[in-house]
């Protein structure tokens, strides 16, 4: 073995070294990596919202973005396995009721945040509201099907709250039985794959469903050990070959479902092996990962500042000055308002236990 495979290979341990070394009994241990790979995916997002906001559904290159709203569902199923699973035993009552919770504050601030736009976009001229949100068919797209693609116009904000929301709960009510059967999860999940292809078969979708899929095919991942994954990532060029293997086969058939499971595996593991071969004390890398502590406010907070910046640069005459101006602004100002929010915590228990309540 070379000294650089060596050192490459002692950098992706890293993760589960950190873990082992500064565990706590009953405590959620951070993973470092996972932290970075939630950050780089929130700044991936600003990416995203950013190119809706200042160019445009013409924009003909969604389709290689297409991994980021399931890897954040995937990320989140991969938690309750490794993670809540780790800090409450299985027949602990407390943790499907935790799950439940967390899932119903989830669907309670995708309502609020929608609510409050109803009322903040005829103000801002930051978009065009459909009409009737309250129509049986719209309700049935946004909380059922998930297809908000059909939809004439942008009828809801924060969609992703929406299937992320489902499968908290959903995995609280299958703690049940997997008290009983170990490979719970992982029958659930192959049923609902079958029911995806059924559905294909017949010539329907639903993408809630196929999130949810997504999610609980991260619950699966997230039984493996922290080793066990980090062999998956030890062999870069392996990795850099099959990614681009993928953006060729996407760039000719676009992103049916299945190419959509190996994209969003993929990307997480690119981003993984840059965040466990970071160098920890390194300033990108701790405020990436800083955005990964707080990665659903910095979701939240990015798409108000865009909708702000969107409405402030429309009445400034600055011309090809505005896209870039407002990228940087979008990135900083995310940062900026993850920093704030952390050193509030830090510095004030009242703020600490309302961020508590509304986002823990």
């Amino acid at each position: 073995m070379s000294i650089r495979t060596a050192a490459r290979q002692m950098n992706v341990d890293r993760a589960s070294a950190e873990i082992q070394a500064n565990a706590k009994p009953g405590a959620i241990q951070r993973i470092a990596a996972l932290d970075f790979t939630k950050g780089a995916l929130v700044l991936i997002m600003v990416l995203y919202h950013w190119i809706n906001y200042f160019i445009g559904p013409q924009w003909p290159y969604y389709f290689y973005l297409r991994f980021l709203t399931p890897s954040f569902i995937f990320i989140t199923g991969f938690m309750i396995s490794h993670v809540y699973l780790a800090k409450y035993e299985a027949a602990d009552p407390r943790l499907p009721k935790r799950l439940f919770v967390r899932g119903l504050k989830l669907m309670a601030i995708f309502i609020v945040l929608n609510l409050a736009r109803v009322f903040i976009v005829p103000v801002l001229h930051t978009g065009v509201l459909v009409e009737n949100p309250l129509d049986v068919r719209n309700i049935f797209t946004v909380f059922v099907s998930g297809n908000l693609s059909v939809v004439s116009g942008k009828l809801v904000s924060f969609s992703i709250l929406v299937p992320i929301s489902y499968l908290l709960m959903f995995s609280g009510a299958l703690m049940l039985p997997y008290r009983i059967y170990r490979y719970t999860f992982h029958a659930v999940c192959a049923l609902l794959l079958l029911t995806i292809l059924i559905l294909e078969l017949i010539g329907m979708q639903s993408q809630n469903l196929e999130f949810i899929t997504i999610g609980m095919l991260g619950v699966v991942a997230g039984f493996m050990p922290i080793a066990a994954i980090n062999d998956f990532v030890r062999h870069p060029y392996k990795l850099a070959f099959v990614y681009a293997c993928y953006t060729i086969v996407i760039t000719i058939w676009n992103v049916p479902f299945p190419l959509l499971i190996v994209g969003v595996l993929l990307s997480l593991m690119v981003i993984y092996l840059v965040g466990a071969n970071g160098k920890e004390t390194g300033t990108i890398r701790s405020e990436v990962s800083l955005l990964g502590k707080y990665s659903l406010f910095g979701y939240i907070s990015q798409i108000a500042i865009l909708q702000i910046l969107s409405a402030g640069f429309r009445h400034l005459n600055l011309g090809v000055a505005v896209p870039v101006i407002s990228f940087f602004a979008a990135f900083a100002l995310t940062i900026v308002s993850v920093e704030l929010v952390d050193r509030a915590r830090a510095r004030t228990a009242s703020i600490d236990r309302l961020y508590k309540i509304v986002f823990a």
